[in-house]
């Protein structure tokens, strides 16, 4: 399918094929008919991927703390890695479409193929001839309302939600300062509510458009009767409410609004403007409230509503994002909001560039609403895209089913030097299979993991998507004969578990989990120094893991099945290691807390027994501070002592003596060059499945014993 495309790193904007989108349970397909361009928003967008290094970083100072909060705890080398991965992607465009859904997963069976509606959503109704978007965030458009109109709908909710706080009442005198598109759907808005409407921009063309739009009066912003104008329009009282709709770097339009408010008025920001707040004198002795506009309205950047399909209560909360997208889409139903003269360019997908050139300003022309069409296309909904078709294929020919920024900085570049052949990359975003199956010269990028699973010349298979999914890839791929490697965790509970087992020992193929700090380096210089000593070991791994919000897609139970299955198991994993023994019984308790934010299972304290009389103590901690550093290990036995700083440096302990030890990594590179080493040499995989499942199965045993406050046997 076509889509439109920025280069992030080098800013070039561009239509390219890229495989469809792929759905997943809450989700719905469709093909898009019309999109629109949010001059506003995408304009800063596209400005964004065009500046230099230093111009990004000046835009993103909060991405800049981020790196250099990274460099301390990664090292420079890891983090310039991530940088570069993060740098070098395809950006997709767009935020509000309209079109025919062709499937859809949603939980209420409310849309059926066919059915005509609108999409809302950044990464999800973009511009592109299909679009795969969470159910929430998509609407149904009344007969009477074209794909044209309902291509309006996302920027209509935020204008909605913004109307909504204002709460204006009937007879109202409010001010919209910003009459660009979001301004122009506004003031509609206000004038369908019953009020007395007021406009002020930096553009003629905006003026005289607000009027048409329902405005009673409207003014350029430095006529210099503005406030005269007002004053009259006001009685000398300001207005009720204020509303800025404006984008602008300058902190004059929340010092305009203070001015021009009546006493007790209120503020809502909805555009993107600087927010010096002056207390005196207007802010101060008026009383007047100030409030943010969230987007579309409640459910905004809430993963349970928006990925996950769960509603707000109708009778608690009145208007969600969804229900302000129905709310507009009915206005135009019964024709109080009007867009015919909001329309001024309509261009095919394919002259998308000549879009962004008026957007850009690059070409002079008036303009405020650009939609984008789509005409049928026999290849749109083909979910596998051919990008390097001539390369020969090595004896070890690999599929990757995920790829993110993990699998791009530590896995894909060493399975490309021990060369293997990269032969399909999958994600459920064509646009990131096709960056991603371009940057390391994948033969074909796809959207669909069955164009792994089922090409019979693809031997070997990596899986790193969300953790809910491993077991599932995992067993499909050891039945189709493939050698597996997954990355943490195998499985997410019992039954997963059991499942994989059962195929894996019906299985001739080699299954390897990443779990790779017992290949770093360093692990492996202090096990040879304990390997002689018959001695049990006692194992203290300190983990300053800190705070993960429970907002996170790890933390979900459902997805990620939060940190002890999802990274504690690296570390029950190393214990084995150090004993070359089997866990026997486990022993765990978190903290108890009023605090909301804090998972307690995140900041725990287990204490694993091995078979061999070894034991391992794991304080893992999402309560600390940065500042130290996360990860430190301890092996103490026979007299000797290992210690393990972060997998960047570490030292052995032994006869009253102190060596030093300088080896950084993780074990990232060791690992995949084990496992792709075992089927060069037709050697055994490099972690036996018994020690796998036993790790996996401790996990479980952990969240068992939290909930007992019992010892659990493995």
């Amino acid at each position: 399918m076509k889509q439109v495309i920025q280069n992030f790193k080098t800013g070039e904007l561009y239509v390219d094929q890229v495989p469809k989108p792929s759905i997943s349970n809450n989700m719905v397909l469709v093909e898009n008919k019309f999109s629109l361009i949010s001059a506003g928003t995408e304009r800063g967008t596209v400005k964004v991927g065009k500046a230099s290094l230093i111009g990004k970083a000046k835009q993103r100072p909060d991405l800049v703390a981020q790196v250099l909060q990274n460099i301390k705890k990664e090292g420079l080398k890891a983090t310039i890695d991530k940088v570069k991965t993060k740098l070098d992607s395809l950006k997709a465009l767009g935020y509000s479409t309209s079109g025919v859904v062709l499937t859809s997963l949603d939980s209420e069976s409310k849309f059926r193929p066919g059915d005509r509606v609108a999409c809302a959503g950044q990464d999800y109704a973009s511009h592109s001839e299909i679009v795969g978007v969470p159910q929430n965030l998509v609407a149904k458009i009344p007969d009477n309302v074209s794909f044209k109109e309902a291509s309006f709908t996302t920027l209509g909710a935020i204008a909605l939600q913004g109307v909504r706080q204002a709460e204006p009442r009937l007879g109202d005198k409010v001010c919209v300062i910003g009459l660009g598109l979001l301004g122009q759907l506004t003031v509609q808005l206000l004038r369908a509510n019953g009020c007395q409407v007021y406009g002020i921009d930096l553009s003629k063309n905006l003026v005289d458009l607000a009027i048409g739009s329902g405005a009673e009066e409207a003014l350029l912003r430095n006529d210099p009767n503005l406030l005269t104008s007002i004053d009259s329009f006001t009685e000398g009282h300001g207005f009720d409410s204020v509303i800025i709709t404006a984008a602008a770097p300058s902190n004059d339009p929340i010092e305009l609004s203070a001015i021009i408010s009546r006493k007790k008025g209120k503020v809502v920001v909805v555009g993107a403007v600087k927010m010096d707040i002056p207390r005196d004198p207007d802010f101060y002795r008026k009383e007047l409230e100030l409030k943010m506009s969230c987007s579309y309205g409640p459910g905004r950047y809430d993963t349970k509503y928006e990925e996950d399909g769960e509603d707000y209560p109708y009778a608690y909360v009145r208007y969600t994002e969804q229900r302000n997208m129905e709310t507009f889409l009915s206005l135009i139903s019964q024709g109080a909001i009007k867009l015919e003269n909001l329309i001024t360019h309509v261009f095919n997908i394919d002259e998308a560039e000549k879009a962004y050139d008026i957007v850009l300003g690059k070409t002079e022309e008036p303009h405020i609403g650009i939609l984008l069409k789509y005409s049928d296309n026999e290849d749109k909904e083909s979910s596998l895209v051919s990008l390097n078709s001539s390369s020969s294929i090595s004896d070890i020919n690999v599929g990757f089913i995920g790829a993110g920024s993990f699998a791009q900085s530590y896995l894909i570049p060493h399975v490309k030097k021990q060369g293997a052949s990269l032969d399909t990359v999958v994600t459920t975003k064509g646009i990131s299979a096709k960056n991603v199956g371009s940057k390391f010269e994948f033969d074909k990028a796809s959207s669909d993991a069955k164009d792994v699973l089922d090409n019979s010349k693809i031997n070997t298979v990596f899986i790193a998507t969300p953790h809910n999914s491993h077991s599932s890839y995992v067993i499909e791929a050891l039945k189709a004969g493939k050698h597996v490697f997954v990355e943490k965790p195998l499985a997410m509970n019992l039954d997963e578990l059991e499942k994989v087992k059962e195929v894996y020992l019906n299985s001739e193929s080699k299954l390897m989990v990443g779990f790779n700090r017992r290949f770093s380096l360093i692990a492996e210089k202090i096990n040879e120094t304990f390997s002689k000593n018959s001695e049990a070991k006692v194992i203290n791994i300190r983990i300053n893991a800190g705070f993960l919000p429970k907002e996170h897609w790890t933390q979900n139970p459902n997805i990620g099945g939060g940190r002890v299955i999802g990274e504690m198991c690296h570390f029950i994993d190393l214990m084995q290691f150090f004993t070359s023994s089997k866990p026997i019984k486990v022993y765990a308790a978190c903290i108890k807390t009023e605090n909301t934010k804090l998972t307690p299972e995140d900041n725990i304290s287990i204490t694993v027994s091995f078979e061999d009389g070894s034991i391992g103590n794991l304080l893992y901690l999402g309560n600390g501070d940065k500042s130290l550093p996360k990860e430190l290990v301890e092996v103490f036995s026979g007299g000797k002592i290992g210690r393990i700083h972060d997998f960047r440096s570490g030292e052995i302990h032994e006869s009253n003596k102190i060596s030093k030890l300088k080896i950084d990594g993780k074990g990232h590179k060791q690992e995949v060059e084990a496992f792709i080493d075992s089927l060069k040499s037709n050697k055994d995989s490099p972690i036996p499945f018994e020690s796998i499942y036993l790790t996996t199965l401790t996990t479980f045993k952990i969240l068992d014993s939290i909930a007992t406050g019992l010892p659990q046997e493995i």
